[in-house]
């Protein structure tokens, strides 16, 4: 498929995961296949030497750095994205520094991206808003069209069985009264038509296998967005136990939790968690000032970026570990490559039925 001047061959893009879950060994072996791979930006540089020292700077240069290791190990198949939250602090400068490392597409969520246009409009960056709602995408189309005579390039949906930070309140999310991808889907591709627009629309949000994104594509969407299934990979950046704890992780074990930002999120029960509902409190000795809606005082019972940092370097005590609703499904760790081998081969059955 064909998303402006850049080629997608294979419709599923690898979501963004942080703290270092998705870096350039996974988004550049996603990419290699003829996908779309996505380096997670948010304290990229968290193996840096100078991040404690100097978090900003190292982060920018390992972001930088990821880019360029991801494209070259793409060798110029499939497409290398960033995902970078509005939440981040310093997001110009990140969105910018992606642009001059090459990124194929910057994929911006956690809030309404209404600035992306002014880091990408005349850049060959694609700018994709991730949105839960028509709404969503109606203002940001609406904004996009008044101050910068440009629309998104694509949206990218994500529904309430997605992993992580979700935009979604708490009460729809434990009473699954939240809307589905479905519906959510078919009113953005309504607010889209009335923009008389064929923005492609990519659906993210528990979508499992090529059975589910050939459903997707059925219902218009242009392909999916797939997250939890490749930290169970071999070239996941993620330390060995992260992908443990995805293969082991049993229904019972994925649970709503309320992130120190103030939003409702997904992850595996863990040490940190039982702790934290015993009320005990980790509070971080210095503050590296990586999101802006963190109040970075003592209302919070634990630094989330520590947590995620402890995660990603196999710290089974003290790391949290996000995932998606289908985590239980995951059963072993495989290759990138034969992951979305399989991914295809589901689809193609599914749409020859």
């Amino acid at each position: 498929m064909q998303i402006k001047n850049k080629k997608l061959e294979i419709p599923v893009i690898q979501g963004g995961m942080g703290v270092g879950v998705s870096l350039s060994g996974l988004a550049g072996a996603v990419a290699a296949k003829g996908a779309c791979g996505v380096i997670s930006s948010v304290n990229a540089g968290y193996d840096e030497p100078d991040f404690e020292k100097n978090p900003l700077e190292a982060n920018i240069r390992a972001l930088k750095k990821h880019i360029a290791r991801a494209k070259q190990i793409s060798k110029g198949a499939g497409l290398v994205a960033v995902n970078i939250m509005t939440a981040v602090s310093n997001y110009a400068r990140t969105c910018i520094s992606a642009v001059e490392a090459g990124a194929d597409i910057i994929i911006s969520g956690a809030g309404l991206p209404l600035n992306l246009p002014e880091f990408t409009k005349g850049t060959d960056t694609l700018c994709a808003p991730i949105v839960s709602s028509a709404r969503a995408a109606r203002i940001i189309m609406k904004h996009y069209k008044k101050h910068f005579g440009v629309l998104p390039d694509m949206f990218i949906i994500e529904g309430s069985r997605a992993g992580g930070h979700l935009g979604f309140n708490e009460e729809e999310l434990v009473s699954g009264t939240a809307k589905t991808n479905d519906e959510i889907l078919s009113e953005v591709l309504s607010e889209v038509a009335k923009e008389d627009s064929n923005i492609p629309v990519f659906v993210a949000g528990g979508v499992y296998d090529g059975a589910d994104m050939a459903h997707y594509i059925n219902a218009g969407a242009a392909g999916v967005q797939i997250a939890t299934r490749f930290i169970a990979t071999e070239e996941c950046d993620a330390h060995d136990t992260f992908k443990q704890v995805i293969v082991n992780a049993r229904k019972e074990d994925i649970q709503i939790i309320k992130s120190p930002v103030g939003m409702p999120a997904r992850a595996v029960e863990s040490p940190l968690l039982k702790r934290l509902r015993e009320g005990e409190v980790f509070r971080a000795r210095k503050c590296n000032g990586c999101l802006t809606a963190c109040k970075k005082d003592d209302s919070i019972p634990y630094c989330i970026s520590r947590a995620l940092i402890a995660a990603v370097r196999g710290d089974w005590e003290n790391g949290l570990f996000f995932a998606g609703s289908n985590a239980d499904r995951v059963d072993r760790i495989m290759s990138v490559s034969d992951l979305l081998d399989e991914i295809m081969t589901e689809y193609n059955a599914a749409v020859s039925v």
